[in-house]
């Protein structure tokens, strides 16, 4: 029987590596599946090594004070990853974390062949790193079109996959009658995945939601979270007595709120990809400490934090970053949005046209159909 680890670092990486190992169990059931993965892959009835909170850092300073600890882990996990002999490590997103078991595990034993999804994106920095990858990766999986120059610049062996977040779903109709009213206004907030970045964001989060409250009294606020996270919001929400709030952690009824939504306020990162593609206007929001936002000022190339702003050269989705990350900010931009319908709708209009260069028919088919053949 052929065998594939799955290795992933956060949340977004289980989510996605679930979307192509989804199709592959459904093409092939004949494949041994270990990982290190989150509740997606669980989902899917994958074992995972550790929980996936035992890796997760965020920021540079975060990593530094646990320096040996990840240490400890990546020599754990390659342990593990030889003693379970995959013919394929198919390794998703995280570079820091991944990238560094891959090279070990190709040093150690060279027939296992490395497939990384996810690309580092060495068009944002450190452009060098493309070179070295060749050295232990035998394939690397694309997100967007543009990245492909860069590694085949260097001869890597490179496919564009597309985004799997932007694929077609099943039409599935969800009752939220008795929840939160099929009529009412919603607006989707998404504070992270990880509990650094919600223990920054959710604070101010509840601020703006009160502001919002003293001018729209019909809108109802629903944080998008893992399953992880979610008492810990719902305590949060609950101390500041707001019952204008809910918390949701459910895949389906996540992703038929976030279509309803009259708007959304988003942490930076992938889901804005998901809130393009229910066709919801948004803004993102993303704060960190001044040590780590010195150091990645100085390291990037790129004048925007959102890949749409990237792809477009220009802001299409509002950035709140920094000291704009707070409640009056988030208000006033959001109330700019709900004051004027052509905003959302010019915004809606520029986005489409960028990620409709980011999908390609079955991003998710095509991806695995790569592991398949690569067996």
């Amino acid at each position: 029987m052929k065998k594939i680890f799955i290795l992933t670092g956060e949340p977004s990486g289980d989510k996605l590596a679930s979307k192509v190992i989804s199709k592959l169990k459904n093409s092939k059931s004949d494949i041994e599946y270990l990982s290190v993965g989150g509740e997606h892959l669980k989902a899917l009835g994958i074992k995972s090594l550790y929980n996936l909170k035992e890796i997760t850092y965020l920021g540079f300073t975060k990593v530094l004070l646990n320096v040996f600890k990840i240490k400890r882990k990546i020599n754990e996990t390659v342990d593990k990853i030889i003693e379970f002999n995959p013919d394929i490590l198919f390794s998703v997103d995280s570079p820091d974390f991944t990238l560094r078991v891959a090279k070990r595990v190709k040093k150690l034993k060279f027939g296992i062949k490395t497939i990384h999804y996810v690309a580092p994106q060495v068009w944002v920095w450190r452009e060098h790193r493309a070179k070295k990858l060749k050295k232990f990766l035998d394939h690397i999986l694309l997100l967007f079109p543009f990245e492909k120059q860069y590694f085949e610049k260097e001869n890597i062996n490179c496919t564009f996959v597309g985004h799997p977040l932007l694929e077609d779903d099943e039409k599935i109709k969800i009752d939220i009658s008795n929840t939160i009213g099929e009529d009412r206004k919603i607006i989707s907030i998404f504070s992270g995945s990880r509990s650094s970045e919600i223990n920054v964001l959710t604070p101010i989060l509840l601020k703006f939601i009160k502001l919002m409250k003293e001018k729209y009294d019909d809108i109802y606020f629903i944080f998008h979270t893992i399953n992880e996270h979610r008492q810990t919001l719902k305590n949060q929400i609950s101390k500041e007595n707001l019952r204008n709030c809910d918390v949701i952690s459910d895949e389906k009824i996540k992703s038929y709120i976030l279509k309803k939504s009259i708007f959304a306020v988003a942490k930076s990162g992938t889901v804005s990809l998901e809130i393009c593609k229910a066709k919801v206007p948004s803004i993102i929001i993303y704060k960190m400490n001044f040590v780590n936002f010195f150091i990645i000022k100085m390291l990037v190339k790129v004048k925007f934090a959102n890949i749409i702003n990237i792809a477009a050269d220009k802001e299409i989705i509002p950035e709140l970053l920094q000291e704009k990350c707070n409640s009056k900010d988030i208000f006033n931009k959001v109330d700019e949005f709900l004051s004027n319908s052509e905003l959302p709708k010019k915004q809606i209009n520029e986005y489409q046209e960028i990620i409709r260069n980011f999908k390609t028919e079955k991003s998710s088919e095509i991806a695995s159909s790569i592991l398949i053949n690569s067996l």
